[in-house]
């Protein structure tokens, strides 16, 4: 984590209300309120010191009955604030790399790193079904700060492993194959197709490996 941005935040509260967000679509004072169970007036006053400070934003959510709900959401800034394994140094040797060898060595590279963590995951695996496999495959991103989580739940986008944070967000970013190389990396630990759906809104990153369990 950023320590600067750590210290400028300061109190735990704000933290939790951060962490809390990171695992949602945005949540309202109400939602935080119960989660936190803290006054509605303190944690108000913590989400208006955020926005201030450009860490979240507002978004009126649409209720099924009267006006549309305003819930906080993270913004791009708080992204800084969780766990990163790539940074400007890695983007930077990458480019060199394009510029020395030509404008195919970021990919090979990237390819190469991919393909020795694939086979690093397939020697380690544990689970006999794919649903197995998909759990702790879940804990170990989970571990490696995706904050990732195993969802198995035929009624609503049936069986996934759900991603809320990507620590090499930079990368993605720069090289869309590094979303590929993710997907193929899924489909070889967990042996079988898997399909790979990102959501990204203001703060919010989601990420989702859909598979038939």
């Amino acid at each position: 984590m950023n320590q600067r941005l750590i210290a400028e935040i300061g109190r735990t509260q704000r933290l939790e209300i951060i962490n809390s967000l990171k695992r949602t679509r945005g949540m309202s004072v109400n939602e935080l309120v119960e989660k936190m169970k803290m006054s509605y007036m303190g944690i108000k006053q913590h989400c208006l010191t955020l926005q201030r400070d450009g860490y979240l934003d507002t978004w009126r959510r649409p209720q099924k009955m009267g006006r549309p709900e305003m819930v906080y959401r993270l913004t791009r800034r708080s992204h800084d604030l969780f766990h990163a394994d790539s940074h400007q140094l890695t983007l930077d040797l990458l480019k060199a790399a394009e510029e020395i060898y030509g404008p195919n060595a970021p990919e090979k590279l990237l390819y190469n790193i991919f393909e020795k963590k694939t086979a690093a995951l397939k020697a380690r695996t544990k689970g006999d079904t794919v649903a197995d496999r998909a759990k702790w495959l879940a804990n170990v991103r989970d571990a490696e700060g995706y904050m990732s989580q195993f969802v198995y739940n035929h009624q609503d986008g049936g069986p996934r492993i759900f991603e809320c944070h990507s620590p090499i967000l930079n990368l993605l970013d720069r090289y869309p194959i590094v979303g590929r190389l993710e997907q193929d990396m899924f489909e070889a630990v967990l042996r079988t197709k898997v399909r790979r759906q990102m959501m990204r809104n203001s703060g919010l990153y989601e990420c989702a490996f859909h598979f038939a369990a």
